[in-house]
This record gives C-alpha cells, structure tokens and sequence, in this order.
C-alpha cells in the first residue's frame, strides 16, 4: 500500500508553521520553489534583452544586474545560518548550497557579460583592462575565488576535503567585501546602493561574532 508522506513531520501549530519539513518537502516543493524564484531575475533580463527593453544601454543594465544579484545571492547564503539560529528553523540551511551556486552563477553572467557585450572577446584588451582599472582588477579577483567555491560545494568533496573545506569556505566571508568595494569603485556617484549592501553584510558578520562569543563563554563557564 502506497504511504503518503505527510506534509509536515512534527506537530504543528498556527505559531509554529514550517519549523520543521519532511524530506519529501524540501526535496520536491521547498527547494523546487526556491529554484524557480532564483531563475525569475534572468528570466526578466533575459526577456528584457530580447525585447530590447533594457533601456539606453543595454549592456550596461545587464552587467549592473547582474552583478548586483551575484552579491544580493552571496548575501541571502550568508543570511541562511543567522536565521536557522534566531527562528530555529533548521532546514533554511539546505538551501545554502543552491543559493551559493546561483551567487556563482551569476557572478557567471555577469562576467561573461563584460568578456562578450562589452569586450567582445578581445583577449588582449581584456589582460590589458583587468590590472588597469582597480575595479575590474578587485571583481576579477572576486570571481576566480567564487570558482573552488563552486568546485566543491558538493557533499563528495566536502567529505574528500574534510578540514581543508571548512577553511577554503571561510572565503565566503571575504568575497563580499570585494565585491561591495568593486561596486563602489565602479561608481561615479550616489553610493547608497552598496551602502545597503555593506551594512547588511556587517550586520550578518556581528551575528556571527556574537554566536562564536556566546559558544566561547558557554565552553568556559562549563570547564
């Protein structure tokens, strides 16, 4: 007799909804919806592009998309933790790992951008504007480091790696901060954009401070 997996696997209550999730949940509504919603700001660009409705400068619109939804992707991986901690809702961090790669993916789109639209694939100009202007010399620096991220964001190479892992991913805490200063390096003016995205990157590093103090002075009241 086929048994149905029930929606929800611990009791529930109206102040207390999707603390806890199934397999079945996560795996064919949770992660599925999440996906979906991840792909909706390349489907608009990509709609946008083909209907030449990208404004004056195309090119441009889709570079600063793009980069921007790398960082806003990089940010909501980092938010995932602080909020499993705060709601006690465990399963947030499944979605790390999706999160990550869209990040990566377009941090993807975003370079392949300047390389194609912008450089149209002129290698020499491209080895001469990297190291010319700081800018794109800190992005480029960004997106080589997001690479082993992606390499080895699978479970596989996480048990392959063992402690190498833990410390190759610490540098999730460190892309951020160079990809906001090649934000704002790439701006003229109006800085508030990567303002917001700053504080809220120093806002999700406090919490982790203040989680890694309380477990330092819970281990030390305990000895």
């Amino acid at each position: 007799m086929l048994k149905l997996t029930p929606i929800f696997t611990t009791n529930i209550t109206p102040q207390r909804p999707l603390k806890t999730l199934s397999k079945y949940q996560l795996a064919f509504i949770v992660k599925p919806l999440v996906f979906s919603l991840c792909l909706l700001p390349f489907i608009f660009l990509f709609y946008g592009a083909v209907n030449d409705d990208l404004g004056v400068n195309p090119v441009e619109t889709l570079t600063h998309e793009s980069g921007q939804w790398a960082l806003r992707f990089l940010l909501i991986t980092l938010m995932m933790t602080p909020l499993r901690r705060i709601f006690n809702i465990h399963w947030l961090v499944k979605l790390r790992r999706m999160l990550g790669l869209f990040a990566f993916f377009y941090a993807v789109l975003h370079f392949t951008t300047y390389i194609w639209l912008d450089q149209f694939f002129d290698w020499r100009e491209i080895l001469v504007d990297i190291p010319k202007r700081p800018f794109i010399t800190i992005g480029f620096v960004s997106f080589v480091l997001l690479i082993p991220l992606a390499m080895t964001s699978t479970k596989a190479m996480q048990r392959r790696l063992k402690k190498k892992w833990l410390t190759l991913h610490k540098l999730v805490y460190i892309i951020p901060v160079l990809v906001i200063i090649h934000f704002i390096w790439s701006l003229k003016a109006d800085y508030s954009e990567p303002f917001i995205y700053a504080s809220i990157f120093s806002f999700l590093m406090l919490t982790r401070v203040y989680h890694v103090q309380k477990v330092a002075s819970k281990k030390a009241s305990s000895v």
